[in-house]
């Protein structure tokens, strides 16, 4: 890949299965989805702790927002630069580089001075956008390397193990969150050992998987596709062996070098057609990338605790609400990995946007019963920070648990998982790696605005914003019916076709 963005092109280089080990490129594939396992902790973990946060550093809604969100911009970076760095030096060196920064980032947030005041607070954000450029990396360079080793008929499948490790990496962040606070007895913001506040181990504990990711990448083979790219062929013959067995390696070798020649050309300028604009294939690409983040769904997995503490839930409650619902990610993700080689990329999606229309719609009116908590006497119950506590009356706090569920039940099944495929599908071989660094970036950019933005939002009115996330679901909705192509099953060829590419070329 040339001009750093998402990852190189992201298609197996492989036709078909025979003579290969199925279990061998399964394990090749989970160990590199180990990176999404971090990459899901990384920016989950965050959820357990924004209280203590904004309670330890005597923050206001909106630099607590950017706290929250600082991450993000981090992974923007990291997701624009990883592929150049990885065609320059490999994809498992750059695993181990993204091993590194999630390393560092567990050690820095955790211990991030709370009587520096504002400079430790400074002190824990810088740490956050290391995280967040090791999440940056980790969103490229799992999925390009997965693509790579994948036979075709598996891509969808292994493919989608980028999404379930991130939903995994969540609800193991929220478990952890669970167990430290329970530990803690008093809250996320009391000690728990050697002097350090649950919230603070709550971070620390992604030191862990992150010493596993970098150790397990020493286990598995260097891509073969980067491999060639560096004239080292008999290396790539040894791991094309590995996975394919013996037949036909001169023609697989051969047709890698013929589709890299052309990717190597790839360059921003492709983007742009020979008659003025962008190819409409791009913004499709980049306007879908949108989507996925202004439905709101890290809303649900950043702030759940705060959350639903709004809606009455008391602390306690609300981290194992929060538990629960990445289980039910986790559930559904699974479900979409076993439909999305079967029903197709562009149905999932649809039914994903009604569902997630009608149930953020739901939560909104939920919301819009919240009433002040009286003691017994009847006077309002005032919170640590001094305001009135706010609940849920009667069947609607069930109505509201269940109407968020079920939307990252339409979310799991559809938006989260198909959309990291079908990136790496839609989007022609001669500048598939340029549309992916914008979709990328666009995608960061958005998680990054709603992260931020909540906070206040929640302050203003959480049924406004419930019922914008809810607009943007219809909205997504209407854009897939009117223009997402269906990738099952469709050829490279038929790929520049949908993008409105004749066969001399972009430049033609």
């Amino acid at each position: 890949m040339s001009e750093g963005g998402a990852g190189p092109a992201v298609e197996s280089v492989f036709d078909d299965d025979e003579g290969g080990s199925t279990r061998g490129v399964v394990r090749i594939a989970s160990v590199a989805a180990l990176g999404g396992l971090l990459f899901g902790y990384e920016t989950a973990v965050i959820n357990g702790a924004t209280k203590a946060i904004e309670q330890d550093f005597h923050v206001n809604a909106g630099v607590l927002g950017f706290a929250v969100a600082s991450a993000l911009l981090g992974a923007a970076a990291g997701a624009l630069t990883a592929g150049r760095i990885a065609d320059r030096i490999g994809r498992l060196m750059v695993m181990k580089i993204a091993a590194v920064l999630f390393f560092i980032s567990a050690l820095g947030c955790a211990f991030a001075p709370e009587s520096w005041g504002n400079g430790g607070l400074a002190v824990f954000v810088v740490f956050r956008v290391i995280g967040g450029l090791a999440v940056g990396i980790a969103s490229v360079i799992a999925p390009t390397y997965i693509a790579e080793t994948s036979p075709a008929r598996l891509r969808g499948r292994l493919g989608s193990l980028q999404q379930l490790a991130i939903v995994i990496g969540i609800f193991a962040s929220f478990l952890v969150n669970l167990a430290l606070r329970n530990l803690a007895v008093d809250g996320a913001n009391s000690e728990l050992w050697f002097g350090m506040d649950a919230w603070r181990w709550m971070f620390l504990m992604m030191a862990v998987p992150a010493v596993l990711y970098g150790a397990l990448s020493t286990t598995i083979p260097e891509s073969p596709r980067y491999l060639i790219s560096r004239h080292r062929i008999p290396e790539a013959r040894t791991v094309l062996e590995r996975l394919l067995g013996e037949r036909d390696l001169d023609i697989t070798i051969n047709r890698i070098r013929t589709s890299m020649a052309d990717e190597e050309k790839s360059s921003w300028r492709d983007l742009v057609r020979p008659s003025g604009g962008v190819y409409p294939i791009v913004w499709i690409g980049l306007v879908l990338s949108v989507f996925q983040q202004l439905v709101g769904i890290n809303v649900v997995f950043y702030y759940s605790n705060v959350l639903w503490e709004a809606a009455g839930f008391g602390e306690g409650s609300a981290f194992l609400t929060s538990t629960f619902t990445s289980v039910v990610n986790i559930a559904t993700t699974i479900v979409a990995i076993l439909l999305i080689d079967r029903v197709g990329r562009r149905p999932l999606l649809l039914v994903g946007s009604i569902g997630m229309t009608v149930t953020l719609a739901t939560v909104a009116i939920c919301f819009s019963q919240l009433t002040d908590k009286l003691d017994a006497l009847g006077h309002p119950i005032l919170n640590d920070d001094g305001d009135i506590t706010k609940t849920l009356p009667g069947s609607w706090g069930i109505i509201a648990l269940i109407g968020a569920n079920l939307f990252v039940v339409f979310f799991g099944m559809s938006w989260g998982p198909v959309v990291w495929v079908l990136l790496g599908e839609m989007f022609p071989n001669r500048f598939r790696a340029a549309a992916l660094s914008l979709a990328a970036a666009g995608q960061w950019a958005a998680n990054w605005t709603i992260t931020m933005t909540f906070p206040a939002i929640k302050d203003f009115s959480l049924v406004f914003g419930y019922f914008m996330y809810a607009a943007f679901a219809f909205l997504s909705f209407l854009f897939v019916l009117r223009f997402i192509p269906e990738t099952k099953g469709k050829t490279l060829e038929e790929m520049d076709a949908l993008a409105g590419i004749n066969d001399e070329g972009p430049n033609a």
